[in-house]
């Protein structure tokens, strides 16, 4: 509900427009602009114009169609001195008040219909009437219409802008308090990957020293505890950073700091039966880039799955260099001891998230059983897509407007220059061709019928007779020439 601050402001702004628009049809009454009106006519028209005013907010509709039936009723062309700034005022608030364009198009139609009927049956001279009333609904209601129409679409995208700009906002906080998180997670994730790859060449090297022939069976026992103690941290470790990981992100690439070769060579170092072959041409991937860092990264995932769930077993990686990328390819046998570790199923997060990372970038990955023990394949592009969303086109809407107004506006524009053009064209038209010439003048004698002067009169008629501005007076002694036909 509204304030009395509010209904007294728009009360007053209602009475001003009012009293604005009440200016024309009086001073041109009171300056002889317009045929003289009886009183009466005139408060009338005042009223239809303040009922007008007082609902053009909430019937904006109506209000510019009793401007219009009042102007047709005082000329037949819809133009008039008195009613032409209220048509002009109304057309432009019916544009920014209406919400819908086909009422206001009817209303429209419907005006120029009522006008040109109105022309045939009453006026003295229909074409340049029906040019005027032409001119007045495209100058006088059409154009205003549009500039409101324009105008409530500018004010609707600036409030939907600010709109959006506070909805961008808030995503945008939000966006930073995920990626926060998201980078917490990676961090976990990160340490997962190093620390229990460094767990599990622990542990290998604790194997390895477990099964040495010359150590005592109390080092021997030590030895096996340390290997087991190393398998457990591992797997809380994994348990750990399995909370902590979201299920729709992508394992971390973070750089590992060394090649594949020195992975592969620091794990043999530590007791792993790991063998490094590679073919091709000596590289396909850039240095220090997102693939080189994704297929360091299958790989420590790969040697690591080897060393805790078949020990003993021996590993192959095996890396083929292509024009399209590297194919990376991790082997292992069956599992020479026992595994110390209770859960050598696992979870399978990691090949999951790996699958995720490698599939984000356009590549392939494979992992399952082969032969009698595990296989992981990767084919890393070299030049991985862009996982990032492509920016969409939240412009288009306010592009689509905008052509859609200037679209419309051209079209009346060159409805108007065609107008203009028709109406100077048949101006020039009646000029030419109805004006009784000198020499057919003087071949007119007093007494000819209307057949003998047809075909010394012009083609065209005007039918407008022209008004006397001041009387003929005639002086003494001097008579008035004959008109022809008057004896």
């Amino acid at each position: 509900m509204e304030e009395p601050s509010t209904r007294s402001v728009r009360a007053l702004s209602v009475f001003l427009l009012w009293a604005t628009l009440s200016l024309p049809p009086v001073s041109a009454d009171t300056f002889g602009l317009n045929e003289p009106r009886p009183v009466g006519e005139l408060l009338c028209a005042l009223a239809v114009l303040a009922v007008a005013v007082a609902s053009a907010r909430p019937h904006p509709l109506t209000a510019f169609g009793l401007i219009a039936t009042l102007s047709l009723i005082t000329e037949p062309a819809l133009f008039s001195v008195s009613y032409a700034p209220s048509l002009c005022v109304l057309a432009l608030l019916l544009g920014l008040r209406a919400p819908r364009v086909l009422p206001a198009t009817l209303l429209f139609l419907a005006v120029a219909c009522a006008g040109t009927v109105k022309i045939a049956l009453l006026g003295t001279d229909p074409a340049p009437e029906v040019v005027v009333l032409m001119s007045t609904l495209l100058f006088l209601c059409l154009f205003p219409w549009l500039g409101g129409r324009h105008w409530r679409q500018s004010r609707e995208l600036a409030a939907a802008g600010w709109t959006r700009a506070a909805r961008l906002e808030g995503e945008q906080r939000n966006a930073e308090e995920r990626a926060r998180l998201r980078e917490r997670a990676r961090i976990a994730q990160d340490m997962h990957d190093s620390l229990g790859h460094e767990l599990s060449l622990i542990a290998l090297r604790a194997g390895a020293l477990q099964v040495a022939p010359d150590l005592p069976a109390h080092h021997r026992t030590a030895a096996a505890d340390l290997r087991s103690a190393a398998a457990d941290a591992t797997e809380r470790l994994h348990r750990i950073i399995g909370v902590l990981r979201e299920d729709d992100e992508p394992s971390p690439l973070t750089p590992a700091g060394e090649s594949i070769e020195q992975l592969v060579a620091r794990a043999a170092d530590s007791g792993l039966p790991v063998r490094w072959e590679a073919a091709g041409p000596p590289t396909a991937v850039p240095p220090g880039g997102v693939a080189e860092r994704l297929l360091h990264r299958v790989v420590r995932e790969a040697l690591t799955n080897a060393a805790r769930h078949a020990p003993g077993a021996a590993v192959t990686v095996a890396a083929t260099e292509e024009d399209d990328g590297t194919t990376v390819t991790v082997t292992n046998g069956p599992a020479v001891h026992r595994s110390s570790d209770t859960t050598t199923e696992g979870s399978g997060s990691g090949l999951l998230g790996l699958r995720a990372a490698v599939t984000a970038t356009g590549g392939t990955f494979r992992a399952g059983p082969h032969q009698d023990g595990f296989r992981v394949r990767a084919h890393i592009p070299a030049h991985p897509a862009s996982t990032a969303p492509r920016p969409t086109a939240s412009s288009a809407p306010f592009v689509r407007a905008r052509r859609r107004v200037a679209v419309i506006i051209g079209v009346v524009a060159c409805a108007g220059l065609a107008l203009i053009g028709g109406a100077f064209a048949w101006y020039a038209y009646t000029e030419t061709h109805s004006v009784l010439q000198p020499t057919a003048y003087a071949q007119l004698r007093l007494g000819d019928t209307a057949r003998q002067m047809a075909s010394a009169l012009p083609d065209h008629t005007a039918r407008d007779a022209p008004r006397r501005t001041s009387p003929v007076t005639a002086t003494p002694g001097r008579r008035l020439p004959l008109l022809p036909g008057e004896r």
